[in-house]
């Protein structure tokens, strides 16, 4: 790395300090560098300082606030929410601290904390087990805000609030986590647009790695890109490594994205693998990018492989893909 000017050295302090490039920082915190382009874009979460040609270059401080984002998006708290508390913990130069939620009195209420209005209108009908009504506001949280922001900031919170009066209620409200999660199922499905066909343009593969049943976030990805015209091919739960791979061989996909809810089932040797695939002629041969997706792939080692930390990371990411492409 290339020092900076002395003027700029100056703005850090006498400590010496050097600020990272985005592709180290992206490096550190295990995410892609469109990452940090879209959180700067989206949540004004950006750099202190810009070198020449207004690269960006990031303080130690801007790294403590990141890591910050990273931790709570990793435990489930909407990427705009983390972006406030991350914001405010950094502001206030205190320690981070864990979102807090304000949880109802009223009997059978699931604690959702500060979430949208819609939320809270869903997870009643829920909990009436009013399947008409878990429709009808899903497909209106879609149709207003569209896929990313409907799956990021009213049906993820829900579930997760369905999921942890489950968890605290002794297998109480499990036939409520049933009931929405199939409606969310169905109305990611329903919302999805099918693009056209198009030879000269390679799928994105979506599947679960091996021994992997939870399918609904990957549901919401293949939604998402099919908002914006992206082909996709869409495996579901528990795929075997060696249909994967068929799969894959047989598509020539762009990315591949690789699902793992927990650690016991992310596999690294898969992720390599897959991204070892290569097809075409001599000379002219590729190979698909993989995204490992999904908090099973913490701690994980998979050199090359891209980890967004959201969906609508997730989508920033594949798209910039295809921008790449053309």
């Amino acid at each position: 790395m290339s020092e900076l000017p002395a003027d700029r050295d100056a703005a850090h302090g006498s400590t010496g300090e050097v600020p990272l490039t985005t592709g180290a920082l992206a490096r550190r915190l295990g995410v892609a560098p469109t990452t940090l382009r879209s959180w700067e874009r989206r949540y004004g979460i950006g750099p202190a300082v810009r070198a020449e040609g207004r690269h960006r270059r990031w303080t130690s401080r801007d790294v403590a606030l990141l890591e910050e984002m990273c931790r709570l998006t990793s435990s489930g708290v909407p990427a705009a929410e983390a972006a406030r508390v991350a914001k405010g913990a950094a502001g206030s130069h205190a320690e981070p601290v864990p979102v807090r939620n304000r949880k109802s009195r009223a009997p059978g209420a699931l604690p959702l904390g500060d979430v949208r209005q819609e939320c809270r209108g869903l997870a009643r009908a829920a909990v009436r087990l009013d399947a008409p009504a878990v429709e009808r506001q899903l497909a209106d949280a879609v149709g207003q805000y569209g896929t990313v922001v409907a799956w990021q900031e009213v049906m993820m919170p829900t579930l997760h609030a369905v999921g942890r009066k489950w968890a605290s209620s002794g297998d109480r409200y499990v036939e409520v986590e049933h009931l929405l999660s199939w409606h969310v199922s169905t109305a990611l499905r329903r919302h999805t647009p099918l693009p056209g066909p198009r030879a000269d343009v390679p799928p994105v593969v979506l599947a679960c790695v091996p021994g992997e049943q939870h399918t609904l976030p990957i549901e919401a990805l293949n939604a998402a890109l099919g908002e914006l015209g992206l082909p996709t091919r869409m495996f579901g739960a528990a795929v075997p490594a060696e249909a994967l791979t068929a799969a894959v061989r047989r598509l020539g996909p762009a990315a591949v994205v690789l699902w793992a809810q927990a650690r016991s089932t992310a596999s690294p040797p898969l992720a390599r693998h897959l991204a070892d695939i290569r097809w075409g002629v001599k000379g002219a041969r590729r190979q698909p990018s993989v995204v490992l997706a999904g908090p099973g792939w913490s701690g994980a080692q998979a050199p090359g492989a891209m980890r967004p930390t959201t969906l609508a990371d997730a989508v920033d990411t594949l798209s910039a893909m295809y921008e790449t492409r053309h």
